[in-house]
């Protein structure tokens, strides 16, 4: 397997996500800083290799990847095991969803060029806008919670991590970054719990990122 290049900013939920992929596939990677805060993100040979101007980009097998969920579900098919998905159709269409609502439901509302964009551009208060994200994200976790709860074990869905949990962590993370209140939620609190003293977890925590 060649080495991978990962493309990535530490406190971005999305690179997040990759890295736990990576480490509970046990692939090694080299990390590539992009500062989202310094707008580096929008330097033409960045966007040469991605138009987007996002991040995370993995560079493996030959394949320049985008988009995190993407890039999971590549990993996922071309490096099976550990499975993040359950093989039973049923269960990985929950799965999926359960992923799927944090990451297009819960984070897009709230990503940082969001965030920028209603300060810088709109004037929304810094108020206003920490107003903005707790309201996005505290409706999002009500719904997962609800979502999770009948097939949930140790983690998300059962006792073993998948593609939601890792979708899950992140997002937790920055809630609590902002000051959203979680103990309503005690079987996202509980998933988040088991997964962040998995090792693969915790080596993708952004403290121990490369600032």
């Amino acid at each position: 397997m060649a080495r991978a290049v990962l493309y990535d900013y530490f406190r971005s939920s999305a690179s997040y996500r990759v890295r736990i992929a990576l480490n509970l596939k046990g692939i090694d990677y080299e990390q590539r800083p992009v500062s989202l805060v310094q707008g580096a993100q929008n330097d033409p040979a960045y966007k040469a290799l991605n138009p987007q101007g996002l991040v995370p980009m993995l560079e493996i097998d030959g394949h320049r990847l985008t988009q995190s969920l993407s890039i999971m579900v590549y990993l996922d098919q071309v490096y099976p095991d550990p499975p993040l998905m359950p093989r039973d159709p049923s269960d990985g269409a929950h799965v999926r969803a359960l992923a799927l609502a944090v990451a297009c439901d819960i984070h897009p509302l709230n990503n940082l060029r969001v965030l920028k964009y209603l300060k810088n551009d709109l004037g929304v208060s810094e108020e206003a806008k920490d107003e903005w994200y707790r309201h996005w994200v505290a409706e999002g976790l009500a719904a997962l919670e609800e979502m999770a709860r009948p097939r949930a074990g140790a983690f998300l869905f059962g006792d073993s991590p998948t593609i939601a949990d890792v979708c899950l962590v992140p997002q937790l993370y920055n809630a609590r970054r902002f000051s959203v209140p979680i103990t309503d939620y005690p079987t996202l609190r509980r998933a988040d719990e088991t997964a962040s003293a998995h090792a693969a977890f915790a080596a993708a925590h952004p403290d121990r990122q490369e600032q």
